[in-house]
C-alpha cells in the first residue's frame, strides 16, 4: 500500500497506546510521526503489570468491544512470544464472580472454571490469558512503526492545537489533565517490585478482606508484584514500606516468594478517568484533533481495539 504523503499524522504520546495507535495508522499507508516526551522504555507503559483483564475502565460495553478485538490480536502475537513479549499464561482470578467474568468475555475464553483450594485459598477462577512483557514488547511496536514507515521523535508538546500536521491524535495518557486541559483525568499510583522467579508458572491477581490487592506476574527471569491502587496520589517514587508490604501479601499468596531476591522497584501511574475519551475534533484550517486517552488500568487490554477506532476517526 503506499504512502499519502498528503496525510502525516503526528500521534503525541509514546506509550502502548500511542505505539499501537501509531502501527494501526502506519500500516493503513498514512505517513505517522510519534512525538514522546520520554523514551518508549520510560513511559507509565513500561511499568504496567500488562495483564489482559479489565481493570478502572469506562464505559463498560464500549471497553468490552476494544478488550475483546485487542484479545483476538494478542492471541496471534503469542505464537512468537519471543518476538512479541505477548504469551498465553494460565494464572487464577481470584474473588471474581463467574457470571461478571462470563458477562465480560466468556463466551472468547472457554477455559475459565472454578479453582480449587489447594491452588487458592479463596473463590476464583482459573483463566488462560494474555501477559505481555512490556519491556519486549514496546520495543517491538516501535521496530514494527519503523518497519511501517513511522518514526518515534522525542519531544515534548505543550499545545495540542500548535502541532503542524493535517491529523494529530492525542494519546497522552495523564498528560491530557494538563495539556488538553482535562480535569477529569487523574492519576492512580500503583506500585511493582520486581524480583527473580522463583519457579511461579502461573499468575494470581487476588484481593483481601480488608481490600488489599495481592497480585503476581511470571516471566521467565522474573516475576512482578504488586500492587497498589492510590487514588490522585501524583508521586513516582517507591515506598520502601509499600514494596515490603507488597512482597508480605504476595508471598501469602505463594510462600517461595518471601525468599525472592529483589531486584528493582517500579511506580506508574494510571491515567484514570470517568470514561475513555475516544472521539474527533475540528481545528482550525480543517485539521483534525482525535483524542484517545483516559484508559485507567486497562490501556495493554484495550489497545488494539481503540488503536483501530482512533484510525476511522483519523481518516473520517
Amino acid at each position: 500500500m503506499g504512502v499519502d504523503a498528503s496525510s502525516e499524522v503526528v500521534v503525541v504520546g509514546g506509550g502502548v497506546i500511542g505505539l499501537t495507535t501509531a502501527v494501526t495508522l502506519a500500516e493503513r499507508g498514512r505517513r505517522v510521526r510519534v512525538w514522546t516526551r520520554d523514551p518508549v522504555e520510560r513511559t507509565t507503559s513500561a511499568v504496567a503489570g500488562a495483564l489482559w483483564w479489565p481493570y478502572r475502565i469506562e464505559p463498560v460495553e464500549s471497553a468490552r468491544a476494544w478488550a475483546l478485538r485487542s484479545l483476538e490480536v494478542y492471541e496471534a502475537l503469542a505464537a512468537d512470544p519471543d518476538l512479541t513479549g505477548v504469551r498465553m499464561v494460565e494464572g487464577v482470578l481470584g474473588e471474581t464472580d463467574p457470571d461478571a467474568a462470563g458477562a465480560w468475555a466468556g463466551e472468547r475464553l472457554p477455559g475459565l472454571r472454578a479453582t480449587t483450594a489447594e491452588k487458592y485459598a479463596g473463590s476464583g477462577l482459573w483463566a488462560r490469558l494474555p501477559l505481555i512483557d512490556m519491556t519486549v514488547h514496546l520495543p517491538w511496536l516501535r521496530r514494527r512503526l519503523l518497519d511501517a514507515g513511522g518514526v518515534v521523535e522525542t519531544r515534548t508538546v505543550s499545545d495540542l492545537a500548535s502541532v503542524e500536521a493535517p491529523v494529530v491524535v492525542n494519546c497522552t495518557g495523564l498528560g491530557a489533565h494538563e495539556l488538553v486541559p482535562d480535569a477529569s483525568v487523574r492519576p492512580v499510583r500503583g506500585q511493582l517490585v520486581v524480583v527473580e522467579n522463583p519457579g511461579l508458572r502461573t499468575w494470581v491477581v487476588s484481593t483481601d478482606t480488608a481490600g488489599e490487592m495481592a497480585y503476581f506476574f511470571p516471566h521467565r527471569d522474573r516475576l512482578l508484584l504488586g500492587g497498589t491502587a492510590d487514588e490522585d496520589v501524583w508521586s513516582t517514587e517507591p515506598d520502601p514500606a509499600v514494596a515490603e508490604a507488597i512482597v508480605r501479601r504476595c508471598a501469602a499468596l505463594r510462600p517461595e516468594i518471601a525468599g525472592a531476591r529483589v531486584l528493582g522497584h517500579r511506580v506508574g501511574l494510571r491515567p484514570a478517568r470517568d470514561a475513555v475519551r475516544l472521539e474527533r475534533e475540528l481545528l482550525e484550517e480543517e485539521r483534525v484533533l482525535v483524542h484517545n486517552y483516559g484508559h485507567g488500568g486497562a490501556g495493554v487490554t484495550v489497545a488494539w481495539g481503540c488503536a483501530e477506532e482512533a484510525a476511522g476517526l483519523a481518516s473520517s
